[in-house]
């Protein structure tokens, strides 16, 4: 699969299931509160998530720069063209992976029925 059909296919998952988690989320913690308890487990998990994906997403974005800019002194030092666009959706693309990895696993996750 192409980088740029990758990155379309990871940005439309994250806008169609993170308002999903966001409400499973809400909803959990809405009745653990009537309960008089907190659920901190979740609450603990979320942020840590979120943390490591930035921190993630951060480490790979420079990674894909790195990448990109040797390929185009690569391909200037050899006289063929490159493609800016592609660049650009590699690096995107690296960006969006670890917060769409995430998001498909806590919809897994909290979509189970507990039994």
């Amino acid at each position: 699969m192409s980088t740029s059909r990758r990155l379309s296919n990871d940005l439309a998952t994250l806008w169609i299931e993170a308002p999903i988690v966001i409400a499973m989320r809400m909803q959990q913690m809405w009745m653990t509160a009537l309960t008089g308890s907190v659920n901190s487990t979740e609450l603990n998990r979320m942020v840590s998530e979120k943390l490591m994906a930035a921190a993630e997403s951060a480490v790979a974005v420079n990674m894909a720069v790195a990448q990109q800019n040797i390929a185009a002194m690569t391909a200037m030092a050899t006289g063929g063209g490159s493609s800016s666009r592609r660049a650009a959706d590699a690096i995107a693309q690296a960006a969006v992976t670890p917060y769409s990895k995430r998001v498909r696993s806590n919809v897994r996750r909290l979509t189970k029925h507990k039994t």
